[in-house]
C-alpha cells in the first residue's frame, strides 16, 4: 500500500504537479465493503476540469475525478532498486534502436526519423529522445509528411514506466488523435548466467556434451530466413535484420533437409547483448531448443565483452514472459507505438501507406518470440 493507516491522509499533489511520478488514492463509488479504496501510483499528465490523468508504468491512462481524492503526494520518479543491470531509459532506447537500424533516417531535432519499407515499426517510426526544435503541432505535422513521402504510415514510440520516459508526450498524442497500436516491453538481465544454461554439445559453440548443436553466423542464410516465418523479405527487411555493431545469427539444424529446429539473432553493442527472433518449429518443442540458443548467444557475446542483455516482448505473449523470468530478466519499461489519425492522403497514399510487418510479436507459449 502506498499509504499507511496510521497516518493522516491528505491530498498533496497540485496541476502544478503535472509530469511527476505520484500515488493518489481516491474513493471507489458502490464498492464492496473493505474496497472503498484504490490507489492509482504513475505520471501525473493532465489536471484538467476537475480530472486527473495518470499515466501508469504499463501505458494504460486513468482518469480520476478531483472530488474523489482522498490522499495523495509525488513519488521517487523511479524505483530505488530493479532487478537486472542498472541503465537508464535513454541508454537503452539507443541501444535497442541500433540494433534495428533502418535504411533511411533523418534527425528532427532531437527526434530520429527512421523508415525501412515497412519491416518492423521499431524502424519505420520516429523516436523522440529530446526536443525536436519546433512547437509539437509543427513536429507532428512534419512526421505525418515525412513518412507520406515514403508510403509508410507515420508512427512514433514514446516509453513509460522509467525515470525519463515519455508519458506526457503519449497523453499528447492520444489528445491530438492518435492511436497506440502495439505496447510491448522492453526487460534487462545479467549475460552471464545465459552462457551457463546450457550445453550446446557436438559441433556447437562450447565443450562436448548433450545437448543441440548450434551454429552461429555472422550472417542471415536462407535456413535461418526458413525458421524466421517471414516470407518474401525485401531488401530492407535483409538490411535491417543485418543491422547492428555486432550481429549474430543463430540456427540449430533441423530434420534432413527441411527447415531449422530453432533460430535466433543476438546483436552485441558495447556492455549490451540484444536478443530477438528466437523461434522454435512446431515439431521441435519442448527439448529446451529455445534456450539452448539463447546460451549459445550468450557466449559469443560474453567472449566480445558484453555483460548485460536485454530483449523485447509482448505483454501477450505469457511463454516467453515464463521463460524470460526463470532466466533472470525482468522488465525495465514498457514502449508503444502511436499511429497518427488519418488524413487526406498525401505523396504515394499518405496515411494510407501499407501495414507495417511486425514488431516485438506475441504467439504461442512455445514460439519465445522477441522480435
Amino acid at each position: 500500500m502506498e499509504f499507511s493507516a496510521h497516518i493522516r491522509l491528505e491530498v498533496r499533489v497540485t496541476p502544478a504537479d503535472v509530469g511527476k511520478r505520484v500515488s493518489v488514492r481516491r474513493v471507489v463509488e458502490d464498492a464492496p465493503e473493505g474496497e472503498k479504496f484504490t490507489d492509482t501510483v504513475g505520471v501525473l499528465t493532465s489536471w484538467d476540469n476537475g480530472v486527473l490523468l495518470i499515466t501508469r508504468r504499463s501505458g494504460e491512462s486513468v482518469q480520476i475525478p478531483e472530488s474523489a481524492l482522498v490522499a495523495g503526494k509525488v513519488v521517487p520518479s523511479a524505483p530505488a532498486r530493479r532487478r537486472g543491470p542498472a541503465a537508464s531509459y535513454e541508454e537503452l532506447a539507443r541501444v535497442s534502436a541500433r540494433a534495428w537500424q533502418p535504411v533511411e533516417r533523418e534527425m528532427l531535432g532531437g527526434w530520429e526519423l527512421r523508415a525501412a519499407a515497412g519491416f518492423t515499426r521499431r524502424a519505420n517510426s520516429a523516436l523522440p529522445l529530446g526536443d525536436p526544435g519546433l512547437p509539437l503541432d509543427r513536429a507532428l505535422r512534419y512526421v505525418q509528411d515525412w513518412y507520406a513521402a515514403r508510403e509508410l504510415p507515420a508512427y512514433v514510440q514514446t516509453a513509460t514506466g522509467a525515470a525519463g520516459t515519455q508519458e506526457l508526450l503519449g497523453a499528447e498524442l492520444e489528445g491530438r488523435g492518435w492511436t497506440r497500436e502495439v505496447t510491448a516491453e522492453l526487460w534487462t538481465g545479467a549475460l552471464a548466467p545465459l552462457g551457463d544454461l546450457t550445453d550446446p554439445g557436438p559441433g556447437g559453440t562450447g565443450p562436448a556434451g548433450t545437448g543441440p548443436a548450434v551454429n552461429l553466423s555472422r550472417t542471415v542464410d536462407e535456413a535461418w530466413l526458413g525458421g524466421y516465418g517471414r516470407k518474401g523479405l525485401t531488401e530492407a527487411a535483409l538490411k535491417v535484420l543485418g543491422s547492428g555493431p555486432s550481429v549474430w545469427f543463430a540456427t540449430v539444424p533441423g530434420a534432413g533437409a527441411g527447415a531449422p529446429a530453432a533460430i535466433g539473432r543476438c546483436v552485441v553493442d558495447g556492455r549490451w547483448a540484444g536478443f530477438a527472433a528466437v523461434e522454435v518449429d512446431p515439431s521441435a518443442r519442448r527439448r529446451g531448443l529455445a534456450t539452448a540458443v539463447m546460451a549459445a548467444l550468450a557466449r559469443r557475446a560474453l567472449s566480445e565483452g558484453a555483460s548485460a542483455a536485454w530483449l523485447q516482448v509482448e505483454k501477450e505473449n505469457a511463454g516467453a514472459r515464463t521463460l524470460y523470468a526463470g532466466m533472470g530478466f525482468a522488465a525495465h519499461h514498457a514502449y508503444h507505438h502511436y499511429r497518427a489519425p488519418a488524413v487526406a492522403e498525401g505523396p504515394g497514399g499518405g496515411q494510407a501507406g501499407r501495414r507495417l510487418d511486425g514488431d516485438a510479436r506475441g504467439g504461442s507459449p512455445d514460439q519465445y518470440r522477441s522480435a
